[in-house]
């Protein structure tokens, strides 16, 4: 069994050999330096294998976008090395038919926006937003999305602009049914900070991957929060109006978000219902007659437009986008 067992490894090393292709060698070589990837020398076979079919389809995804087949672009990001099965992994599941407690009114949302009349917002521009960070390989897009929708509606009250501890909500919010490193709702998060009576600073309480809970000074508060009605973009565009930055989850599965390197996003494939990532929408915009939603993620700098999505808007609500938002009052 033992002499089987060797053969068919010998055999799949062989093959994966087989398949590399040399004239990638130096590509390789700078990804892994510009990701800090380090393998054994067994595994990397494997990885550079899975890595080399990434980049054929991104390849021929992009050869699309030059035909005018699709409207945005892909790039080799630190998701490389990972198969669609082993990213999807990462990601959480989301029910829009969880309990909600307080659904802001679409029309008085509509009558307050109407006011503004507004093409297009951008919160970054305004100051509302911190810089994008990276949350690594721990599963907790929604306290970054929390965190992102509390620190927009402080600095909306305060005119200051203060990074919060996305690992406080990491900490502390799992008795409200948040999991850590493994999913969670930004509206338990928003929770958390309305039992504990604050959220931390991220200066005092670092991000860490890994859950670690200490005390320090509260740094922002949360009053009450609410959601958006669900499957309803147009209350979307008006709560961006006319309230800020608001959390939103989306479906993140497919491989062409996980290489979304520019352009504005929107794959047929991108479902409705099955979501998968949490995120901060942060304005809308347009491009000639094409509108798109500006999303905020927490995958670091190198994923996307500076890590930043552009979404089809008004697109037959693509990937989700308007089925689970929440906003906090502070």
């Amino acid at each position: 069994m033992k002499a089987i067992f060797f053969m068919v490894c010998q055999a799949l090393c062989l093959y994966l050999i087989v398949c590399i292709d040399s004239r990638l060698d130096f590509k390789w070589q700078v990804w892994k330096k510009t990701h800090g990837k380090q393998y054994k020398k067994a595994s990397e076979l494997q990885k550079r294998t899975i890595w080399e079919e990434n980049l054929r389809k991104i390849n021929a995804h992009n050869l699309q976008y030059k035909r005018g087949k699709t409207t945005f672009k892909l790039g080799m990001n630190q998701f490389g090395d990972l198969t669609s099965s082993e990213f999807a992994s990462m990601l959480s599941s989301y029910s829009v038919k969880h309990v909600r407690d307080i659904t802001l009114s679409a029309a008085d949302l509509r009558s307050a926006a109407s006011q503004l009349n507004l093409t297009s917002i951008d919160y970054r521009k305004l100051g509302y937003v911190t810089p994008v960070q990276d949350q690594g390989f721990c599963g907790c897009c929604w306290a970054f999305s929390a965190a992102g929708a509390i620190e927009g509606q402080t600095f909306n009250k305060t005119g200051k602009l203060r990074a919060l501890s996305k690992q406080n909500l990491l900490d502390c919010s799992e008795y409200l049914g948040n999991q850590g490193c493994t999913g969670g709702r930004p509206s338990l998060a928003f929770q958390y900070v309305i039992d504990n009576g604050g959220i931390q600073a991220e200066a005092t309480y670092p991000y860490t991957m890994a859950v670690n809970p200490h005390l320090s000074k509260v740094a922002a508060t949360v009053a009450n929060y609410k959601y958006l009605p669900i499957g309803d973009e147009q209350a979307l565009a008006d709560a961006l109006a006319t309230i800020g930055p608001i959390s939103v989850v989306i479906d993140a599965s497919q491989i062409s978000f996980q290489f979304y390197l520019s352009g504005i996003y929107n794959d047929p494939k991108c479902s409705v219902l099955n979501l998968s990532h949490a995120m901060l929408a942060v304005g809308y915009g347009f491009q000639g007659s094409n509108n798109y939603w500006i999303i905020k993620n927490s995958w670091g700098t190198l994923w996307g437009v500076n890590g930043y999505l552009m979404l089809a808007k008004d697109k037959n609500n693509a990937c989700g986008i308007s089925q689970y938002g929440a906003v906090p009052f502070v």
